[in-house]
């Protein structure tokens, strides 16, 4: 039997309970995996507030969606993401249905290989979080000599925007609150408080300009300071203000919001780079917070305040 998190009742926030099921046995082209580490993620809160699923059709709702793990079975033909078979013991992650669980059952041919050396916890919160900011920065066309301007750059998007960046050459101005702003150095950007008079302070730093900014927090201030510093405003993308504001001024709006666009095919390319770079260590996920999957609900409590600073991790 494994121990699963769900949600039992719909709602803000909804209704978490541990569950006793087995995980079922693997089909041709699955694997089930012993879970070593569940990423949290904003969607994992939309769908668990029932706007997918009004009638609670899906209800007892597994929770997580993407996670690392240890093979335990194996499926007939079951490979990974790319192509070669996969055994018991191997180390996988990606895109795990109900990952905050013990053991999981799951299709194995979009899993990546965990190199021994990577955290679980980091391997299991990359490629969600890296695929968008990939796709962040593609459409804006961010190349060496940029100097960027990345909103919430000590979040998990945002955090993963200014490395990639970075990794292509350009400069990064990144706005966090002053504790972040040590690690923010480490990954070479330059950081800056945000607030009133944000706009002053990135002219100070870079009075040469700015040629794009990526806004990873929605805010309305992200918005008018990048507009206001843009000589060209469809070089400004954001992830997260579905207010139409964006749009409207010319900028770029991508994700899964009303009028955004999916860039489906630009972040499967983006993900199997993004497993590269973590084995390579180009890349560093930053984990906020590790809950053990008893405190599943106190995780999601800590992911809905919104500042978390990095990954929401449990491990079972």
């Amino acid at each position: 039997m494994s121990t699963v998190l769900v949600a039992t009742s719909y709602g803000r926030p909804p209704v978490f309970e541990l569950i006793e099921r087995a995980a079922p046995a693997p089909g041709p082209g699955q694997a089930t995996l012993r879970v070593e580490a569940a990423s949290l993620n904003p969607y994992d809160l939309t769908m668990a507030s029932g706007v997918h699923d009004p009638e609670g059709a899906k209800l007892p709702l597994a929770m997580a969606t993407e996670g690392a793990g240890v093979v335990t079975a194996v499926g007939e033909g079951a490979v990974d993401a790319h192509g070669d078979p996969v055994a018991v013991g191997d180390a996988l992650y990606g895109a795990l249905s109900g990952a905050a669980a013990q053991e999981v059952t799951e299709k194995t041919a979009g899993l990546f290989r965990r190199p021994r050396n990577v955290d679980p916890a980091e391997a299991a919160g990359l490629l969600l979080v890296g695929a968008t900011a990939a796709h962040a920065l593609q459409a804006i066309g961010v190349r060496a000599g940029d100097t960027v301007l990345v909103h919430g750059a000590s979040g998990s998007v945002g955090s993963i925007v200014t490395q990639l960046a970075i990794g292509r050459g350009a400069r990064v101005i990144a706005t966090a609150s002053v504790g972040h702003h040590e690690r923010l150095r480490g990954y070479a950007a330059t950081p800056v408080v945000y607030g009133e008079g944000l706009a002053d302070r990135v002219r100070a730093l870079a009075p040469d300009g700015v040629d794009a900014a990526v806004d990873t927090v929605g805010t309305d201030e992200a918005t008018t300071v990048s507009l206001e510093l843009l000589p060209d405003p469809a070089r400004f993308v954001s992830i997260a203000n579905f207010s139409g504001a964006v749009q409207a001024a010319g900028g770029k709006l991508i994700g899964g919001g009303a009028g955004a666009d999916p860039g489906r095919e630009i972040r499967a390319a983006a993900r199997p780079e993004l497993a590269a770079a973590l084995a390579a260590g180009s890349v560093q996920v930053p984990i906020a917070r590790r809950f053990p999957l008893a405190a599943g609900a106190d995780a999601y409590a800590f992911l809905a305040g919104g500042h978390a600073g990095g990954k929401v991790i449990l491990e079972p």
